[in-house]
């Protein structure tokens, strides 16, 4: 391989242009492979892989082919970016024929062998293997035994660990980290390689006199382009040996008999030093981050987009084995019919009273039902506006339990569109006159009426684990033991429906367990014969484009954090709760769905301890597939390490010379081009840094960021919408004043180095943000991340006032103030109350005041959210998002007040 201390993007590509022969048509091979797999006609995974139980005489060409055979696309593009340096070295040393000879040969079907040996005849089992991670593997065992022979230890602290165990390691590695990898696999083709390296299997390997006469008869060497012939098989490439051959650190392997003796090793360590000082005193390797983060916004944009394939999800299933969904008999029905009619007249007796009317009625029924009634009043104020309300709710005692669990029932008296919840209240007073009858519950059941489905639930849930504010929320007067998991029920409409649609988005992105969710499918599809549905995607199809479409909904909802129903109050506290609303039009009625509840609560009585085994990170892109968090969150963490990459790269470059290193690089290349091979590049003097002033106007940004945090959750709801467009036109002015106001306190303009360290600290600070907070919430690190990306490539424009007036305004249209805008348009037009079809003429007195509404209305809902449902992504937005933002643009329009400013070529 080309060596590291002349490293330059013209060698790489020589170095890839000039691959040995066998390594080119291996590497093409398993391209044509992957590229074969995309069609449907013909299953190449089934007729190749090794599959143990289906290997026999007429198929045992599979111990041959496996290894070029891959999952996917992405499979085979991480096996050939691993194996292709490890195969171009070894056919280097051994020679194409030898390569040809051992790999079709003895290096692929010993470890095939062995695996299916142990795999079909110690295991009985059947796990099929495919792809070039062997020959990776086996490649590795043969460098760690090449490396234990000129330096067997790698010391540790005091420990002496031998490197031959490092291929080892690395197998634990990839079996933790990647799922789906052959753990056995892998360890029968280090086994292998260790053999090979060892010389154990020396005599498999084709005598050299044989090779000589094939070369010599056939004339390989002239008639195929990059073919290694023997005598050049030691270092050699091509006819040409270097001449540090002899004072090499490494030692080629003699497996074949070679006569040549091998050379002394040199010292390792202080070569291997020199050269990475020497690669990192080397500015052309500043012309590559920006690449780099390029490649991982694409790559992680890439991968969110690959998620809703079959390879990258899995099929929906219960953990929890207690559960036992749809294998009880449901007798809700029959006569419940007329009980239920007759709670729906009194509902509708009640309905024009007020919350305390309301509440009387409804306690008078619960009493004659024979329940526990309490009461509790609440108030918050947000927004310059009041939320107050009185819940009422009721205590069904387990006749088998001691009132150390429950499970809640909930039914609003209105849902969170604000309408009367009808059938939902009259069919939870009729279950509840039902359970009452059952002595199989072994939990106590509540029931909870609040006046509405978002302040009256939280101040429920919030009083009944104590995290009330006694100020504003009274305390219950009658509680049961730790809630086990809730369903809330929205059927506001009398007709018959065709299913249920299950809400569970949480707050602030939060979700249940994955097993209540398919529980309720497995009951609503098998027992109960209904459609269940999913993020309002009605009619999926379950192809690409409909698990696309219900992902991204997943993900904007989990994004925002809003509680989607009265179930999302209670995910905080890590109570597992769905909402319940049947929709379409079809033959169930109410009487399915009361079984369908009594189903739900029937496993959830099983339960012996909290749901936990099922999943509580994923994403739904069907009722019955999910990808889970370790196949999603590298999108996420993609995106975050661009921004860490560009800050690392801005510090670098902070210390030379005036902040700039492309003179040094132009002297490297100057020299290069003159032929000045030994010449070592020159580097720019190192400077020292000025840490304060950009450190501080990092740091007085993030924490402006709680103005418009205190602003938009304070300001009475009318001023909410003047308020933001002056605070955008704000946003939009004080870029250009920063470097004004800096200019006050160090008497001179901001310099590149320092434009530079306010890049590096505040994208430093950015990606650790987004990764830490792409666990909690993905979707929301997701969106943020991706509008922040242009901020990675922000950088001054000091001679070029075009270019960089027409950068600021990039940044500006992607703004969290532009993002907010754009997105209340988006949602005027789809609530409806901004008309966009073409037989309706747009003017500016209807656009305006529609937008205007809109815009108070979002910003009135995220202060809501705020002050009560504790929602954490105005933060975010504010104190992480803008501040980026901010210094992002305050980069952008600064010109730097040195002589390096003219030669400022890239960020």
């Amino acid at each position: 391989m080309p060596n590291i201390q002349s490293f330059n993007a013209q060698r790489a590509r020589s170095y890839l242009f000039r691959l040995p022969l066998f390594t080119r048509v291996m590497l093409a091979v398993m391209v044509a492979c992957g590229l074969a797999g995309l069609q449907s006609a013909w299953d190449i995974r089934q007729w190749g892989a090794l599959i143990p139980n289906e290997l026999g005489i007429t198929t045992m060409y599979r111990i041959n082919t496996f290894p070029f055979i891959h999952q996917n696309l992405l499979h085979a593009l991480f096996n050939i970016l691993a194996l292709a340096p490890l195969l171009e070295r070894f056919e280097t040393e051994f020679g194409t024929l030898t390569s040809l000879a051992l790999f079709i040969g003895p290096l692929t079907t010993i470890p095939a062998l062995v695996y299916v040996f142990v795999e079909r005849f110690l295991l009985k089992a059947n796990v099929a293997v495919m792809g070039a991670s062997l020959w990776v593997f086996l490649l590795l065992g043969m460098e760690g035994v090449r490396t234990y022979k000129t330096n067997p230890y790698l010391v540790i602290g005091t420990y002496h660990v031998p490197t031959w165990t490092t291929p080892l390691f690395m197998v634990l590695v990839v079996e933790a980290l990647i799922p789906g990898t052959s753990f056995l696999g892998h360890l029968c083709a280090v086994g292998t390689g260790y053999l090979f390296g060892l010389g154990y299997l020396k005599i498999l390997a084709p005598p050299e006199w044989i090779l000589r006469e094939i070369e010599t008869r056939l004339n390989l060497l002239g008639r195929l382009p990059h073919y290694v012939s023997v005598d050049q098989k030691t270092y050699g490439r091509f006819g040409v040996l270097p001449s540090a051959a002899p004072n090499s650190s490494s030692t080629p392997m003699s497996i074949i008999g070679s006569t040549q003796p091998p050379p002394r090793a040199g010292p390792a360590m202080p070569r291997l030093l020199s050269t990475i000082l020497t690669l990192r005193r080397d500015p052309r390797l500043l012309k590559l981050p920006p690449y780099l983060s390029l490649l991982c916004i694409v790559v992680g944009v890439v991968w969110l987009l690959l998620l809703p394939l079959d390879d990258y999800s899995r099929r929906t299933y219960i953990s929890e084995n207690a559960l036992l969904p749809g294998q009880v008999h449901t007798y809700f029905g029959g006569s419940d019919q007329n009980v239920l009619r007759a709670y729906r007249h009194e509902v509708d007796a009640l309905r024009e009273k007020g919350n305390v009317g309301i509440n009387d009625g409804l306690e008078d029924i619960l009493k004659g039902i024979g329940l526990k009634v309490g009461r509790q009043n609440y108030t918050y104020r947000s927004a310059g506006s009041t939320y107050a309300g009185e819940n009422v709710y009721a205590i069904l005692q387990a006749p088998r339990g001691d009132a150390t669990e429950a499970i809640v029932l909930v039914a609003a008296w209105t849902n969170v569109r604000d309408e009367l919840n009808r059938n939902g209240v009259a069919l939870a007073l009729t279950l509840a006159r039902y359970f009452k009858r059952w002595s199989l519950w072994s939990k106590d059941i509540i029931l909870v009426f609040p006046p509405d489905s978002r302040a009256g639930i939280q101040a429920w849930v919030d009083a009944y684990h104590d995290a009330h504010d006694p100020a504003s929320v009274a305390s219950l007067p009658i509680k049961s033991g730790l809630l086990q998991g809730a369903v809330a029920i929205d059927y506001p409409h009398d007709s018959r429906f065709e299913g249920v649609h299950i809400v569970y988005d949480g707050v602030n992105g939060q979700l249940p367990n994955l097993d209540l969710i398919n529980s309720v499918n497995n009951i609503a599809n098998g027992q109960m014969g209904m459609h269940s549905f999913i993020q309002e995607k009605f009619g999926h199809s379950d192809r690409y484009n409909d698990r696309l479409k219900t992902m991204l909904r997943g993900m904007m909802n989990q994004g925002l954090g809003y509680a989607a129903g009265p179930h999302s109050s209670f995910i905080p506290y890590h109570v597992d709760a769905v909402t319940l609303q049947p929709v379409g039009h079809g033959w169930h009625d109410e009487m399915g769905l009361g079984r369908l509840v009594e189903g739900t609560f029937r496993s959830l009585n099983n339960l012996l301890e909290h749901l936990h085994q099922s999943f509580f990170f994923y994403l739904l892109i069907h009722k019955d597939r999910f990808v889970s968090i370790g196949t999603y969150l590298p999108s996420a963490m993609l995106i975050a390490a661009n921004f860490t990459i560009m800050a690392i790269l801005m510090w670098v470059k902070s210390g030379y010379r005036d902040g700039d290193a492309s003179g040094s690089a132009e002297a490297s290349t100057a020299d290069e081009k003159k032929g000045d091979a030994a010449k070592t590049p020159s580097v720019q003097p190192a400077a020292e840094r000025e840490l304060y002033l950009p450190l501080g106007i990092v740091v007085t940004c993030h924490f402006l960021g709680a103005l418009p945090l205190f602003i938009f959750t304070h300001t009475p709801s009318h001023l909410l919408a003047p308020f933001f467009l002056i605070f955008t036109f704000f946003s939009t002015a004080i870029p250009p004043l920063i470097p004004r106001i800096a200019t006050l306190t160090s008497s001179r303009p901001l310099t590149l180095q320092q434009l530079y360290l306010l890049k590096s600290f505040s994208l430093l600070l950015l990606g650790m943000f987004l990764s830490s907070l792409a666990t909690l919430n993905f979707s929301l690190a997701f969106l943020v991340g991706l509008f922040s990306t242009p901020l990675s490539f922000a950088r001054p424009w000091p001679e070029n006032t075009p270019a960089r007036i027409a950068y600021w305004a990039l940044l500006s249209a992607v703004s969290p103030t532009s993002v907010i805008l754009v997105a209340t348009g988006a949602y005027a037009v789809v609530s409806g109350s901004l008309n966009l079809s073409l037989s309706t003429s747009l003017s500016p007195n209807t656009a305006v005041p529609a937008l205007f509404a809109a815009l108070e209305h979002v910003l009135r809902e995220a202060a809501f959210a705020w002050d009560v449902w504790g929602l954490y992504v105005p933060l975010v937005v504010w104190c992480v998002w803008w501040p980026a933002w901010l210094v992002g643009s305050v980069v952008t329009l600064g010109q730097p007040g040195t002589a390096a400013a003219k030669k400022v070529k890239s960020a």
